[in-house]
């Protein structure tokens, strides 16, 4: 099988440094995507139809999609958009679209007429600094190392911290995403949750299984299991291709 591994915010492909080895090892591809606005293409705008086309853009038919947090949206889009090269999709403590709704409405699970934006972000918002621009980052190692990489050596947190990019959300918060071939399609699909997950609230994981129609699929980690849990990792990616969804999707 071939995995191509989308990550989430604040980060870029080299996230996925320690698993693609332990992927090959188990006698599988891998590639990694760097979304717009991240990594090798930080200066890039980032908007919810370029995100979609950079993962489109490297998928062979019979691939494995992998998001991880907020990547999820990313694959998402992009299996809609490809829908007859996806093999499977598989969501690492990642999100959901809600279907003609905006990012944060789906990440809330509310709507906007309610008037507010339910996150259970708590004292992590005081870890993170927010730019004139809208940009948002990480104000101190401190912060990503308990959210991100508690489980991880003091090393390993501290080269990620180094490769934290700031994130941009672009039209991400406005934009409602409809990905009707997604929903019709009912590809085979996966969700794992992260035990030790201080960034994605338990419950919010909980919704995205339900609405996958999904026994969900637990890995031991933090939020970032690439770099703690990479060989564990890679076998539990393996392992749920073979699962199947116990109901179907629910795109709202």
């Amino acid at each position: 099988m071939r995995f191509v591994l989308v990550h989430g915010g604040f980060h870029a492909a080299w996230c996925w440094e320690r698993t693609i080895p332990e992927l090959n090892r188990l006698g599988h591809d891998a590639v990694a995507v760097d979304i717009p606005g991240h990594g090798d293409r930080l200066d890039e705008e980032s908007t919810l139809a370029n995100r979609r086309d950079a993962v489109v853009a490297v998928l062979q038919p019979g691939d494995v999609l992998v998001g991880h947090s907020g990547g999820g949206f990313d694959i998402t889009l992009a299996a809609d958009a490809a829908i007859d090269r996806v093999a499977h999709v598989i969501y690492l403590a990642a999100a959901l679209p809600r279907e003609g709704r905006t990012y944060p409405e789906a990440m809330a699970m509310r709507n906007s007429e309610d008037g507010s934006f339910d996150a259970d972000v708590g004292e992590m918002l005081s870890y993170l600094h927010f730019a004139e621009d809208g940009a948002m980052s990480f104000a101190t190692f401190e912060g990503a190392w308990k959210y991100f990489y508690h489980d991880c050596d003091e090393q390993t947190a501290r080269w990620a911290y180094k490769r934290l990019c700031p994130e941009r959300f672009g039209d991400t918060t406005i934009t409602p995403v409809s990905v009707p071939r997604f929903w019709a399609a009912d590809l085979p699909r996966s969700y794992i949750r992260c035990l030790q997950d201080r960034s994605k609230p338990r419950w919010l994981s909980d919704v995205v299984a339900t609405r996958l129609g999904v026994e969900p699929l637990t890995i031991d980690s933090s939020h970032s299991p690439f770099l703690s849990r990479p060989a564990e990792l890679a076998e539990l990616l393996v392992h749920a291709t073979t699962t199947t969804p116990v109901a179907p999707l629910t795109p709202e």
